[in-house]
């Protein structure tokens, strides 16, 4: 009984293992090519590996471009983004799947068939509302509307708040919390995974969004990263290992964010069962 099991392990690891790095060949060769020089980088046959490595392309990059205002620009757009998403989605999904109101599923009906609705259909109106209000060419737009809700989250959090035993609302009742005091002390901190996943999502998306503020920004000290970066394309025409280089510096605050949420992202919402 040992050896299928063990032939069945070295298979699953072999597949693992070449997934992974079909996975990471695209993130190698451009990490790769950041590092050579232009004559490196345009050489027929393809030179894969750089000799020397060009490590001055990154201390150039930062040179020559803002670099810093981008990503602080991105950064605050970011941060509120995940701020508004965790709180409004946690609170309007603990409504939906706690709390007791007239006409609750029609209602959670027609905000997941809002997911059905391309976002490119909603850009004029919400141009017209930022442009009433005040808000073209700043960074409100960008972050705004995680603050209402979204439909995404709201459905991952109901379903994290449904799992929890009833008998944990009880106990809280009970001790005399009220629906917020048992929310927020009690099913928020049991659902950290979800969370989690909630907060990588949304970062992803806000970091590497290039639509929203293609349309509402025109000042160039307002640009968010990727903007930034694009914008760059045309002064850096023979060398584009430059912007290489700039479009990796833009992923180190992903792979912080995920390192420091990947022990949360991973536990499986079993773990908030009575014990």
């Amino acid at each position: 009984m040992r050896n299928p099991n063990k032939k069945r392990r070295i298979v699953s690891y072999l597949i693992i293992i070449i997934s992974s790095c079909i996975m990471l060949t695209p993130f190698i060769t451009a990490a790769l090519n950041s590092l050579k020089s232009y004559k490196q980088y345009t050489a027929i046959p393809v030179e894969w590996i750089p000799n020397p490595f060009q490590w001055q392309n990154y201390v150039e990059v930062w040179k020559m471009t803002d670099l810093g205002t981008y990503g602080v620009n991105s950064l605050i757009v970011t941060v509120l983004s995940v701020a508004g998403a965790l709180l409004s989605c946690s609170m309007v999904a603990y409504a939906f799947a706690r709390l007791e109101f007239p006409f609750k599923n029609s209602l959670f009906i027609m905000v997941l068939g809002t997911l059905m609705i391309p976002p490119v259909v909603m850009i004029i109106p919400q141009f017209i509302i930022f442009k009433h209000m005040g808000f073209l060419d700043t960074l409100v737009p960008l972050w705004i509307l995680e603050w209402l809700a979204q439909p995404f989250g709201i459905f991952l959090m109901r379903q994290a708040f449904l799992s929890i035993p009833k008998e944990y609302e009880e106990a809280a009742k009970l001790d005399g919390c009220s629906p917020f005091q048992t929310y927020w002390r009690i099913f928020l901190p049991m659902c950290k995974p979800q969370l989690a996943t909630l907060t990588i999502f949304t970062f992803m998306t806000k970091w590497n969004e290039i639509m929203a503020p293609v349309i509402y920004l025109s000042s160039e000290e307002k640009f968010t990263l990727p903007i930034g970066v694009l914008s760059l394309q045309g002064a850096w025409f023979g060398k584009e290992q430059y912007l290489i280089a700039a479009a990796l510096m833009t992923l180190i605050p992903i792979l912080i964010v995920f390192l420091f949420t990947e022990k949360f992202f991973v536990k499986g919402a079993s773990s908030s069962g009575l014990k």
